[in-house]
C-alpha cells in the first residue's frame, strides 16, 4: 500500500454487493482512513443543510401515472449537443485519490462506461490530460475555483481545453471555506498534491509544489465573484460556460445576464454555508425564473433513482 505524507492511499479492488448508496457509504466506512472517510462523507458545521438536501425529497410525493401506456421509458438526454445514455452528470469532486490510488482516472472510467459525463475539479488528483485520457473519449466538464492570480485561471482553461473538456463549470460557492468540524477533530489536511496546481506551479520553476499550494494561489476566502469574473471567463474561452453554486432565481437570472450557458443548482453538499436551503426546496424556482433560456444541472440530496 502506498503512503503519503502520512496517509495510506487504498489499492484495494473488489467486487462489492451495493444494495444502495447508504450500503456502499458503510462499506467505504469499513476501508477508508478515518480522516479521510469523514472528509468525503461530511458537511459544514452541525451539518443541517447537508441533512435537509436529503430529507427535501422526504416532503415531495410521486403521483404515478398509470395509463401512460410507457413500456421502455427512455433514459437518453443531450446537453450542448452531447448525447449521454442517462441523465447522471458526475458532480466535480476534489482530491479523489483519497479514496483510492487510481483516484479520478478509475472515475473516468466508470462514468465512460454508463454512457455519462464527468466533471473533472480543479482540485484533483491527477492532471487534467490524465483523467480524460482514461474516458477513452467519453464527454467530460471542468470545473473552476476562481483564483485571484489569473495566469492561473488561464493556465487551467488551457490545459481543459486542450484535453478535450466540453463546457467549464464555475463553482461560486466557495468565496468561503466552510467549517467542517470533523476534520478538525480528526485533524485532517489534503494529504495529497493537487496535480493541476502543481503542474502550474511547476511550470513557473517553482518545484516545491505540494499539499499546501492551494490554499497559496486559490485564496477564494478573499475573492468574491461577480457578474465581471464570469464575464471575464467567457471572453476567454470559447467553450460553454456553467454557473454552479445557483441557489435563487436572482442569481440565476444575473449569470444568464452575464453569459452563462447554463446554470448549475447546488449548496456544494452542505459542505460551506451551513443553514440554506436544500438544493431540492430551491429547484422549482428558478427553473421558473430561467424558463428554458439554458440547461439546467442539479445536485444535492439525491439517493435514489425512484425519487427524482
Amino acid at each position: 500500500m502506498a503512503v503519503i505524507n502520512g496517509y495510506e492511499l487504498s489499492e484495494r479492488e473488489q467486487s462489492l454487493n451495493v444494495i444502495n448508496l447508504p450500503s456502499l457509504e458503510n462499506l467505504a466506512k469499513e476501508i477508508l482512513p478515518k480522516g479521510g472517510f469523514e472528509f468525503i462523507r461530511g458537511g459544514s458545521e452541525d451539518e443541517w443543510t447537508l441533512r435537509e438536501n436529503t430529507i427535501a425529497f422526504d416532503r415531495v410525493q410521486i403521483l404515478p401515472h398509470v395509463l401512460s401506456n410507457i413500456s421502455e421509458p427512455e433514459t437518453k438526454t443531450s446537453i450542448f449537443g452531447l448525447q449521454l445514455d442517462t441523465p447522471l452528470v458526475m458532480a466535480p469532486a476534489a482530491a479523489q485519490g483519497i479514496a483510492h490510488i487510481r483516484g479520478e482516472a478509475a472515475t473516468a472510467e466508470g462514468m465512460a462506461a454508463t454512457g455519462s459525463l464527468m466533471t473533472q475539479s480543479t482540485y484533483s488528483s491527477k492532471l487534467i490530460a490524465d483523467a480524460a485520457a482514461a474516458g477513452h473519449g467519453a464527454p467530460q466538464f471542468f470545473q473552476l475555483y476562481l483564483s485571484q492570480d489569473n495566469d492561473l485561471n488561464k493556465f487551467l482553461l488551457d490545459k481543459a481545453k486542450e484535453a478535450g473538456s466540453k463546457a467549464i463549470v464555475i463553482t461560486t460557492d466557495l468565496t468561503a471555506e466552510g467549517y467542517r468540524e470533523a476534520d478538525i477533530v480528526n485533524d485532517f489536511h489534503f494529504p495529497l498534491p493537487m496535480a493541476n496546481l502543481e503542474d502550474y506551479q511547476v511550470g513557473l520553476g517553482q518545484s516545491d509544489a505540494g499539499v499546501g499550494h492551494g490554499k497559496d494561489v486559490f485564496d477564494n476566502e478573499a475573492h468574491q465573484i461577480g457578474v465581471s469574473d464570469i464575464k471575464r471567463i467567457i471572453d476567454y474561452t470559447d467553450l460553454p460556460v456553467i454557473i454552479k453554486g445557483i441557489q435563487t432565481p436572482e442569481d440565476a437570472l444575473l449569470a444568464i445576464s452575464a453569459g452563462a450557458q447554463g446554470i448549475w443548482v447546488s449548496n456544494h453538499g452542505g459542505r460551506q454555508l451551513n443553514g440554506g436551503p436544500a438544493s431540492f426546496d430551491v429547484l422549482k424556482g428558478i427553473a421558473t425564473a430561467v424558463n428554458h433560456q439554458v440547461p439546467i444541472i442539479f445536485d444535492g440530496g439525491v439517493r435514489r433513482g425512484s425519487r427524482f
